[in-house]
């Protein structure tokens, strides 16, 4: 065996297949929990129990499908792409706020397709990560070395925000405002660049819970919702109390009361306490771990690719990464009581079309990115071998 040959068995990892295997788990026990979930709910509202359930098999093949097509586009188009899929992310958001836009539950952010709505944030989010991935790799020197580099992403962010924050979608911005910013981080710019941004960002966080009294009700229910379990704490309440049913390995599958109307939002918002509800202590600890793996096999895809060159897909990995982990961390602190009260998805897992889709479509663009990563490798080992 030639050295070139030993040094590419050596890179061959086992990043793609455990990452995969991690995103089909999740799945996979989405569907279940899902199907356990919303049965009382969708025969109570569609005359269907498995109203929920059966769409979101559709929503999983969709997503499966659309993964694997993504799997099969070169980084480099992406790359060749990136002011368009900026202007596509800026025209989502502002279309959503055209009379195309549904309302629930007070906010807007939902274009109807037909069969189904699309939440545009997600795939806001989505295209925004690319462009920054872009500009990251076509002006590293001017983002890391001046001001106006670092501050010309911000803004596009900063515009983002508010047209987020107008539908409103606050849960959106922090996962935007955060993964952009640790992926512009790990490019290589001085953390000293984001103390100003960190300062203000906070400030203006605080003024908006301030500003807005659902908000403010949120976070003073999330210090003590016991003081006010019938209203402003009640979503957070009967979700501890999921998980303290629970115990250590759970009521059994399809044992949950809190699903039986207690709970709101079972079946999407809190998947994770009706989880921790019916499998106990053990099984929140799975999923929790399963989520780990996922990530931490994205990262060390993104970390591989960066070190062999691939400085577009490194960013693009660490992206997509970051998307997935804000989002699924989010959503466990808040059904744990960690966090205040927040309308974000579980990834995989809870039930929705437009979050699995660009959930799949990110993991797609991470397969990709070690793809590529792989393919680069036997091309230097073939060259050098001969």
């Amino acid at each position: 065996m030639t050295a070139a040959a030993m040094q590419l068995q050596g890179t061959r990892g086992r990043e793609l297949p455990v990452l995969l295997l991690s995103a089909g788990l999740l799945l996979v026990v989405g569907l279940v929990l899902i199907a356990s979930a919303s049965m009382e709910v969708a025969a109570d509202h569609y005359g269907n129990p498995f109203h929920f359930v059966l769409r979101q098999m559709v929503f999983a093949v969709a997503a499966s499908l659309a993964g694997v097509a993504v799997a099969n586009v070169p980084l480099a188009w992406w790359l060749r792409g990136a002011w368009v899929w900026l202007f596509t992310a800026f025209a989502l958001l502002i279309i959503v706020l055209s009379p195309l836009g549904i309302t629930v539950n007070g906010s807007t952010r939902w274009v109807s397709l037909g069969v189904v709505n699309l939440q545009v944030s997600e795939i806001a989010k989505w295209l925004l990560i690319i462009y920054l991935a872009g500009y990251v790799v076509r002006r590293r020197a001017e983002l890391i070395g001046t001001w106006m580099g670092f501050l010309k992403p911000v803004l596009v962010l900063a515009a983002a925000a508010l047209l987020l924050l107008i539908q409103p979608d606050f849960g959106a911005i922090v996962v935007l405002m955060t993964a952009a910013l640790g992926m512009i981080f790990l490019s290589g710019v001085r953390l000293t660049r984001f103390t100003p941004l960190i300062l203000l960002c906070t400030v203006l966080g605080a003024l908006l819970i301030v500003t807005q009294p659902y908000r403010l009700k949120r976070v003073v229910a999330y210090l003590d919702p016991w003081n006010d379990q019938f209203d402003t704490g009640y979503q957070l309440t009967q979700s501890l109390i999921a998980f303290g049913r629970g115990e250590w390995i759970g009521e059994g599958l399809g044992n949950s009361v809190q699903k039986l109307f207690y709970l709101p939002e079972a079946h999407t918002d809190f998947i994770y306490a009706i989880a921790a509800e019916e499998f106990g202590l053990m099984g929140a600890l799975l999923i929790l771990l399963a989520f780990t793996t996922l990530i931490w096999m994205g990262l060390r895809i993104a970390r591989r690719a960066e070190q062999d060159g691939l400085e577009f897909g490194a960013c693009l990995a660490y992206g997509m990464t970051l998307l997935i982990a804000l989002q699924a961390f989010i959503n466990m602190a808040v059904n744990t009581g960690l966090l205040p009260t927040k309308g974000l998805t579980l990834p995989l897992v809870s039930y929705g079309g437009s979050s699995l889709i660009v959930t799949c479509v990110s993991i797609g663009v991470i397969a990709r990115v070690e793809m590529e990563r792989q393919d680069q490798l036997e091309q230097g080992g073939a060259a050098n071998g001969g």
